[in-house]
């Protein structure tokens, strides 16, 4: 029988650490712990949903124990990458809430732990990993049913929540800027979708539009990619309304040679009620199919990964490009705004 992976998690600040535990229990992982710093408000739901697991006094007493594989980051954005070189450096493989880091320093530091420890760091690119429509349309796409993919649109609205978000939320340096936060998300589908690996950032952009009483929130961003295999568009914002009856109408629209696929993943407004509804058309299909069924592969996968240290559920490389793009992107945005 194969020994079940044991994790624990680090830094309990945003409620993406929910899904990413939730997922790793059913791939068939074991909870073994947490600790974070303080009562952030986030602490009082997650003991709700993982009453039985234990809060550790210390992350060095996680991080001794000779026990644990895998680590769960979902502190600060910017306080990630600290927590994730020190599980590291501890013997640990790394799964860490996007964003992975928020400066090109934190990637740097991030690139040589890896390097000298041979650990896995990987990110939980939830608007992927999370999604069945996801796994479906990477099916579709690799039987051949759009041809070659030569775009990606991506679109990541969400709702900005003001009265549950921490101060962290609205502080620039601790989020890191739009692109680098939400917008990881789409880079990452684009270079997965299209196959892209080298990869420009032609334009990109980031504003306050509606929220003048927190200078340093961006609340609408945007990306133009060209890459080596495909082009790709990004929007993200803080603008659902309240009468959205959930968080965003995240979608994604991937454009092949023979035919097109439209993700809509979270709501399908004015038609079937539940998530994940895929829409394929090409030479012979005009099909609206719902995928909620087509399950999450990347968490078993990064089981299998941290036992056999192989990389089936993300590249390393992949990992790491989807952040520096992000943090170029975000560079290029704040320097034509400045």
């Amino acid at each position: 029988m194969t020994k079940a992976i044991k994790f624990v998690a680090l830094g309990i600040e945003h409620r993406h650490i929910f899904g990413m535990a939730q997922n790793m229990l059913d791939a068939g992982a074991e909870f073994a712990g947490w600790w974070t710093e303080g009562e952030p408000d986030v602490v009082e739901g997650f003991v709700k949903r993982f009453p039985d697991v234990p809060r550790a006094a210390s992350k060095e007493a996680l991080l001794a124990d000779g026990g644990i594989d895998l680590v769960l980051i979902a502190d600060i954005p910017s306080k990630r990458a600290d927590l994730a070189i020190a599980a590291m450096e501890a013997g640990k493989d790394v799964m860490s809430d996007k964003p992975g880091c928020t400066t090109f320093e934190q990637l740097d530091r991030l690139r040589q732990t890896v390097a000298k420890t041979k650990r896995i760091w990987t990110v939980d690119f939830s608007e992927r990993f999370e999604v069945p429509s996801v796994t479906k349309a990477a099916e579709l796409v690799a039987q051949g049913a759009i041809g070659r993919v030569i775009q990606t649109v991506g679109l990541g609205p969400h709702r900005l929540n003001r009265q549950i978000r921490p101060k962290w939320f609205f502080e620039r340096e601790s989020y890191g800027g739009i692109i680098t936060d939400i917008a990881s998300h789409q880079i990452d589908q684009f270079m997965f979708f299209t196959g892209s690996t080298e990869v420009e950032i032609v334009a990109a952009t980031v504003a306050n539009y509606a929220n003048p009483r927190d200078p340093s929130l961006q609340d609408f961003g945007e990306v133009v990619l060209r890459g080596d295999k495909g082009h790709g568009y990004i929007r993200v914002d803080w603008y659902t309304p309240d009468a959205l009856p959930t968080w965003g109408d995240g979608r994604l629209t991937i454009l092949g040679t023979e035919g097109y696929i439209e993700l809509r993943k979270y709501v399908d407004v004015g038609n079937k009620e539940g998530t994940d509804r895929l829409i394929l058309v090409n030479g012979d299909r005009c099909e609206y199919i719902d995928a909620s069924g087509a399950g999450l592969p990347y968490f078993g996968r990064l089981c299998d990964d941290i036992r056999n240290r192989t990389e089936t559920a993300m590249t390393q490389e992949h990992v790491f490009k989807v952040c520096d793009l992000s943090l170029q992107a975000q560079a290029k945005a704040e320097g034509a705004k400045a």
